[in-house]
């Protein structure tokens, strides 16, 4: 696989083998879409912001799909959507069109569990699958008892849920009970979370399990954790992520609940001492960039933020 690759683009390579032909149109998205930004992830160039109104960083159909693999896509995002916001034509869907659990890279080791939940903000989260033949959940889609089922028959037993802040919490008690899982947070968000059996304490790295290890990460809220699997997946729930405005790695500033100032710091250490190729955010595009180049991209990062002034909440002014 090339690097640079973006979620949209991995998958795409994925699917290059559906046949070509014409799609129906018809597809739209309605006026409930969060600005969570994994429509226009998962659908680029067919899905993207809708110009005006109120609230920012609204979707819509800007593209109809032109083929089967577009029409695939279409489908991934739907099935993603956390406020089932995209829709096939006359809301007729395809049996099998469900994708997910879905591979991103070529070895299956990061599943994309799809399936996001309006309680958590629409955040994507990740099945990070083991040599052994275990997993571990990073962050939680919504709750359904037949898509734990699901996940564990495609990723095998999940042994832990690794939640990384405070507002991804939703969920996590029931996918832990129904894997038998140790849930993870740390103790800075434990208060989100406080029925949480594995509490990180402290500021120093913690081994999750061989590989895996939990990274202590202040800024967007006080308790914060990275997850970095094998110096590669750099799970980074809503620290930072890959702006495809900006094409280089960002920091969505304007929802900060603990310090910007505090986050810039976090970015600045981390870029010296985490190794990582991939970044899988909970919120923005993902990307694939060999390690050097992701640490120079963290480094731009730290210089960036640490210009960047407090500001009010505003989900609606994140541009992606």
């Amino acid at each position: 696989m090339s690097h640079g690759h973006g979620v949209s683009g991995v998958l795409a390579d994925r699917d290059l083998g559906a046949a070509h032909g014409v799609a129906p149109k018809g597809w739209h998205v309605d006026d409930r879409c969060l600005n969570c930004d994994i429509a226009r992830q998962l659908a680029p160039g067919m899905i993207g912001y809708k110009e005006g109104g109120e609230y920012g960083g609204l979707s819509t159909v800007i593209r109809q799909p032109e083929t089967q693999a577009d029409v695939e896509l279409m489908y991934q995002a739907a099935h993603a959507c956390p406020t089932r916001s995209v829709h096939p034509p006359a809301d007729k869907w395809d049996a099998d069109s469900d994708p997910y659990p879905k591979a991103l890279d070529e070895d299956g080791t990061v599943l994309l569990c799809g399936h996001a939940s309006p309680q958590n903000y629409g955040a994507t989260s990740y099945l990070l699958r083991r040599p052994d033949g275990t997993a571990m959940m990073i962050d939680t889609p919504r709750w359904r008892p037949a898509l734990a089922r699901r996940y564990e028959q495609k990723a095998g037993k999940v042994t832990d849920v690794l939640i990384t802040h405070l507002d991804h919490v939703a969920h996590a008690r029931k996918y832990a009970d129904a894997f038998k899982a140790r849930l993870w947070i740390h103790e800075g968000d434990l208060h989100s979370l406080p029925d949480a059996d594995h509490v990180i304490r402290g500021t120093d790295p913690v081994e999750i399990g061989p590989g895996v290890i939990a990274h202590p990460f202040p800024g967007h809220t006080k308790g914060t954790t990275l997850f970095i699997a094998d110096e590669k997946f750099c799970f980074s729930g809503d620290t930072f992520f890959w702006s495809n405005s900006q094409q280089t790695l960002e920091v969505a500033h304007s929802v900060v609940y603990d310090s910007i100032r505090t986050l810039a710091e976090s970015v600045a250490r981390g870029a010296e001492e985490l190794t990582f190729e991939w970044v899988l955010p909970g919120h923005g595009d993902l990307r694939h960039l060999p390690a050097g180049e992701m640490r120079e991209r963290m480094r731009g990062l730290a210089r960036r933020s640490a210009t960047y002034p407090a500001e009010e909440i505003d989900y609606g002014a994140v541009r992606y």
